[in-house]
């Protein structure tokens, strides 16, 4: 089975979110970014998709973040 080079990002920001050990605070897509070596525009793209699929949780502001 083939997957997609975006599939495996995709799956690579789903565990990278989850892996932080403080749940309770939104993780901003800046330093998903560092971690993951991802550009900031590709990983936009991906997770609007994660979140359309409601595999993710937004919240906006300061604080805010997935």
């Amino acid at each position: 089975m083939m997957i997609s080079t975006k599939g495996r990002y995709a799956l690579r920001i789903l565990l990278d979110i989850a892996a932080v050990e403080n749940n309770e605070e939104y993780i901003s897509l800046g330093d998903v970014a560092l971690r993951q070596e991802i550009s900031m525009k590709y990983l936009e793209a991906i997770v609007g998709s994660l979140k359309r699929a409601k595999l993710l949780e937004s919240s906006r502001g300061k604080d805010g973040g997935y």
